[in-house]
């Protein structure tokens, strides 16, 4: 999914954390709140962005969260993305309700459909379209993304992958698992730093104890439900951080209907990283030379065929927006321990 902010901020980390402190001898919980992000026109659908972030730019190598829906497509007009760029990142499309279409630069074609994960890799540069399918009513989902490290963001190609997980049930709930490996289940989605992704739903009143990889930091993203973690609460549309160290996790629905929640995690990245619009790069300089070759139809980022969008007389290439009359900085995430 693309960035459509015409004025994309460039964010700073501040001080920040949750309400509230955890269960007795559990781990310390930061509570990140969402933001109202319009994607399109007077009729745009609206996204919950979490990261990035003022308070938290990254957990693990994930710079990305969008979270929206259920979406009404009739009065939204659903997703419509035309044709645009990125750089030294991969999108993840994960939904649970309806359908979209992808077509990139690298000659991929596909459908997302819920509980199907769909990872492009943009390597040096590529461009994709995004819309929803004439068949859904309902749109509902994520879009994240992940920083491609120095070592790869050159060099690993314009790739797609998809993959289909068994759901893993336990005790009072089940686990789809699209990235890494969590409760015996691995994923064969192929990352370039160590990471997870996850669905987990809980049964009303059901509680479950993770064990987790001490060395990763951790976001759990509430979609549905009444939901604790570590015994901090955590609302809907909210990502609860959990730094490094921690072996277990313990997610609760309080609640008297099904919880979903999407687990993030991650060893931290100790890179610093530009990330502006749709680009991540390593300098101003660097995102000041993809704009202007995105603008000038650029080879780095080849072209798209088969986007066919909702308006006849639409965009069918996005614009990328003015640069800001300051210098672009690094982000400097905050030290991988919860500020709870």
């Amino acid at each position: 999914m693309s960035n459509l902010e015409t004025r994309p901020a460039e964010i700073g980390c501040g001080a920040g954390g949750a309400p509230g402190g955890p269960a007795h001898g559990g781990a310390a919980v930061e509570i990140i709140t969402s933001r109202d992000v319009p994607l399109g026109g007077p009729r745009a659908m609206t996204v919950r962005r979490t990261l990035p972030q003022r308070q938290r730019s990254l957990i693990g190598a994930w710079c990305f969260v969008d979270h929206y829906g259920p979406d009404d497509v009739s009065a939204t007009g659903g997703m419509d993305v035309p044709s645009h760029p990125h750089t030294g990142l991969q999108t993840v499309s994960w939904l649970f309700e309806g359908a979209v279409t992808h077509h990139d630069s690298g000659d991929n074609h596909a459908v997302v459909r819920p509980g199907e994960v769909n990872l492009m890799t943009s390597g040096a540069g590529i461009c994709h379209t995004e819309v929803s399918t004439q068949d859904t009513t309902v749109l509902h989902g994520v879009q994240l993304w992940i920083v491609l490290p120095e070592s790869d963001r050159e060099t690993s190609g314009r790739r797609f992958d998809h993959h289909a997980p068994e759901p893993v049930t336990f005790e009072g709930g089940s686990a789809l698992v699209f990235i890494g490996s969590l409760l015996g289940s691995s994923s064969s989605i192929p990352t370039f730093t160590p990471l997870l992704g996850a669905e987990l739903r809980l049964d009303p009143g059901a509680a479950v104890r993770l064990e987790v990889d001490p060395e990763f930091e951790h976001g759990v993203l509430v979609d549905a439900g009444d939901v604790t973690l570590e015994g901090v609460t955590v609302e809907h549309a909210q990502l609860a951080y959990t730094g490094v160290g921690e072996a277990t996790l313990t997610l609760r629905n309080a609640g008297s209907t099904p919880a979903r929640m999407i687990l993030l995690g991650g060893t931290p990245l100790r890179e610093e990283i530009v990330m502006w619009w749709n680009f991540i790069g390593r300098s101003h300089d660097e995102i000041a030379r993809y704009r202007q070759e995105w603008e000038s139809g650029s080879e780095r980022f080849g072209r798209v065929d088969g986007y066919i969008g909702h308006d006849p007389h639409g965009l069918t290439r996005l614009p990328a927006p003015r640069l800001p009359g300051t210098t672009l900085k690094p982000r400097v995430n905050p030290d991988p321990r919860a500020r709870g």
